[in-house]
């Protein structure tokens, strides 16, 4: 494993010759995971943010967010295994409030495993909080999901 500080990974849109990449992850990282056809959508809608973290030339975490009217929805945020718990969830969380942020949202929300720990303590060290369960959300397997919520304004 090679240890880098968060400084030494660089953040940039994520392309659509990315996607073959971030696809091979979304695959190894999630029993359900995304469509190619998904990462596209998010790369060419107008609000969306689509963001992808290169270590060297390797693409090592991404994270797409939505914009619907004064609101913004996480949608996906993952990281190769090898760079996890070092801060890079946490740092592309906290780029996307700034870019949500200066566009007027005035909430972010987002689902997460319940049984995904690190990523709730993330979450909440971000500023998230829990408002609700919606049970068995997920699938494969069957899976309760946590809505959080961050104000940014009111």
């Amino acid at each position: 494993m090679v240890e880098k500080s968060i400084a030494e990974f660089v953040m940039n849109d994520m392309r659509p010759e990315d996607v073959s990449e971030v696809l091979s992850l979304e695959l190894a990282s999630y029993t359900t995971p995304w469509s190619g056809t998904l990462f596209m959508n998010e790369i060419y809608k107008p609000l969306s943010v689509a963001k992808v973290v290169r270590s060297g030339e390797k693409i090592v975490g991404y994270i797409c967010a939505d914009q619907v009217l004064d609101e913004g929805h996480i949608l996906n945020v993952t990281v190769h295994p090898e760079y996890r718990r070092r801060g890079m969830a946490a740092h592309m969380v906290a780029h996307v409030i700034g870019l949500l942020s200066g566009r007027a949202c005035k909430a972010l929300f987002l689902e997460v495993r319940i049984s995904n720990e690190a990523a709730l303590r993330m979450y909440e060290k971000s500023g998230f909080g829990m408002i609700t369960v919606r049970k068995r959300y997920y699938t494969a397997p069957d899976e309760d999901a946590v809505i959080m919520k961050l104000q940014l304004s009111l």
